[in-house]
């Protein structure tokens, strides 16, 4: 599907890059939950590196988690410590 986009962009996203628009979506998407960093870094045609690092230039967080993501990983540590007890 090809998108067109709203001629006023163009001025706003001219100083980031000629693929600034597609980073900026690819962005969003992650950060809305709706595709995996991996995915995000593929759309945006950018390696796991420079993705991360762009993330944190221009929202100033690379990585998000949703918070079950980090309820379940304290309950699976808490587990995995009483085992070991």
């Amino acid at each position: 599907m090809p998108i067109q986009l709203n001629p006023h962009f163009y001025e706003v996203l001219e100083p980031y890059g000629s693929q600034s628009a597609e980073f900026f979506l690819a962005a969003s998407l992650y950060h809305a939950h709706k595709v995996s960093f991996g995915a995000a870094a593929s759309l945006a045609k950018l390696g796991f590196d420079e993705f991360h690092y762009r993330l944190k230039e221009h929202f100033d967080v690379g990585y998000t988690f949703a918070d079950e993501t980090v309820l379940d990983d304290i309950k699976t540590v808490d587990q995995l410590t009483h085992k070991c007890l």
